[in-house]
């Protein structure tokens, strides 16, 4: 029991896009029309991770590999630049974490993710198809008298594929206040929980999500400037459902509004060139997990 809290505990510091739960295996796909706007996003994304015991007490390796497909369909034949440039991304991570006890019950949650993020338009890769995520959090947990789990996480996050290409403050503070109720408040993401029985359970959530890629040999646009990256960062907010086939394997399906959601072409020193046109308020996913 306690080596499953403690991968828990190191896999929470992934960010919104990244696996945030204790998954071993997980195939996802996110879907965001076009309804309102000029492009349509699709995403479909498998990962694994293997944990490994050390030698040390209470030290654990995590290994593992994100592999995602992002595919963009452009509505307007009339957009300034060519579609078929920028209509299929890959993303790829192997992902390193470790994770060690410290003083005072509490605990030190490292990872480590070298990549690539391109749309491979280019016979080979170039240095800037590669990127590279990182996280450091510090986790505490804590019990009531009547057996009611709180827990506390404080980090810095940082991704060079995700929405949001700068540092992040990771803050999570999870709290079981009612048998039946559960609420966690931070960023990247907040939520509050209702398990309706043992297998099916309800979630308000907000979230940011979003992906940056590089565009090899660049995308000309408008004629006079080559874009180098493209970017969609995105903040929503919505309800999941979830239903746990077992304790171990469980299906989640999400509805969620856009609040913000922007698309834009960049030159190399990552200035704006062009923001493509997106009122898409709609987003929906759904994942298959196999977690601890």
């Amino acid at each position: 029991m306690r080596f499953i809290f403690l991968i828990f505990f190191l896999l929470i510091i992934s960010f919104a896009g990244h696996a945030q739960l204790n998954d071993l295996t997980r195939l996802d796909f996110t879907f965001i029309p076009n309804k309102g706007s000029d492009v349509e996003y699709t995403r479909s994304r498998f990962l694994v991770n293997y944990p490994l015991k050390l030698k040390k007490e209470g030290e654990y390796l995590l290994l593992g590999i994100d592999y995602s497909n992002v595919h963009l369909r452009f509505k307007n034949d009339e957009l300034p630049f060519d579609r078929d440039l920028l209509n299929d991304f890959k993303l790829l991570d192997f992902t390193f974490g470790y994770t060690k006890p410290l003083k005072n019950e509490w605990r030190l949650g490292v990872r480590f993710q070298p990549g690539i993020s391109t749309n491979l338009t280019a016979k080979s890769l170039n240095a800037n198809d590669f990127v590279f995520s990182g996280d450091v959090v510090f986790i505490k947990s804590f019990e009531n008298d009547i057996g009611r789990l709180s827990r506390l996480i404080v980090g810095l996050s940082y991704s060079q594929n995700r929405g949001y290409v700068f540092p992040l403050p990771f803050i999570s503070y999870y709290k079981k206040f009612r048998p039946d109720w559960s609420y966690n408040i931070g960023i990247p993401k907040t939520n509050l929980q209702y398990h309706l029985s043992d297998k099916h359970r309800l979630k308000l959530f907000t979230q940011l999500d979003g992906f940056t890629s590089n565009i090899q040999n660049g995308a000309l646009v408008n004629g006079e400037e080559y874009a180098e990256i493209i970017n969609m960062s995105l903040i929503n907010g919505g309800l999941q459902y979830e239903y746990h086939f077992t304790d171990h394997l469980q299906l989640d399906v999400r509805a969620a509004y856009n609040f913000s959601l922007s698309n834009k072409l960049k030159d190399g020193k990552n200035n704006t060139l062009l923001t493509i046109d997106n009122d898409s308020r709609s987003y929906f996913r759904a994942v298959l997990k196999f977690k601890i």
